[in-house]
């Protein structure tokens, strides 16, 4: 029988996922990896290279699914909230993402995943800030996506802090949403009034 490569390699992929997520990057094992996957080891070495590699792969994955599933559509500052509103939706779903670069911040450092790349994909999320936004400057968009994205992050990866702030409600993912979509929103309104 003919070995599945692909298949082989969105084994460790999804597996890989879990554990760099839930473990970081330091604490991630290749062991725990490839026993999850069902593979043998030798094959995060054959596909990814090390476990560098294999951390870069995942995180790419992630970054490529985001970009797809929520998208800056619009125009004017309730689109940036809304954008806003979506990530977080996006995030409280799956909060793989945001802990992984949470990680990948913690851990690695400057040792970016595809650097070239990403900086190639920001510069056209900032685009799109000006596109949605227009007459505002490259900085003040590049601010505001950062801001949408940390509020974002930060909500879905500090629960606990959260929850000793604000404390325990049915309701606190909603009031999170809307917080978020309202600061965003009027952020967008300040820089567009100021361009």
């Amino acid at each position: 029988m003919a070995w599945d490569i692909e298949r082989t390699k969105n084994l460790l992929l999804a597996a890989a996922t879990r554990e760099f997520s839930d473990k970081g990057f330091s604490g991630a094992r290749v062991d725990r990896i490839a026993a999850a996957a069902g593979v043998n080891k030798e094959r995060i070495y054959q596909y990814f290279g090390k476990k560098d590699g294999l951390f870069d792969a995942v995180l790419a994955v992630e970054l490529r699914r985001v970009i797809v599933d929520v998208p800056i559509e619009g125009e004017g500052p309730v689109a940036m909230g809304d954008y806003a509103g979506r990530l977080f939706d996006h995030h409280r779903k799956d909060p793989v993402l945001a802990r992984l670069l949470f990680w990948e911040g913690l851990e690695r450092g400057d040792q970016m995943v595809d650097r070239e790349a990403r900086s190639r994909h920001c510069a056209v999320k900032v685009e799109q800030v000006m596109e949605v936004l227009p007459g505002i400057d490259r900085t003040d968009a590049a601010d505001l996506l950062l801001t949408a994205v940390t509020l974002c992050d930060g909500w879905t990866v500090l629960a606990q802090l959260d929850a000793l702030l604000a404390g325990a409600s049915p309701d606190r993912a909603g009031r999170r949403r809307a917080f978020i979509v309202r600061t965003v929103t009027m952020l967008a309104e300040d820089l567009q009034a100021q361009a």
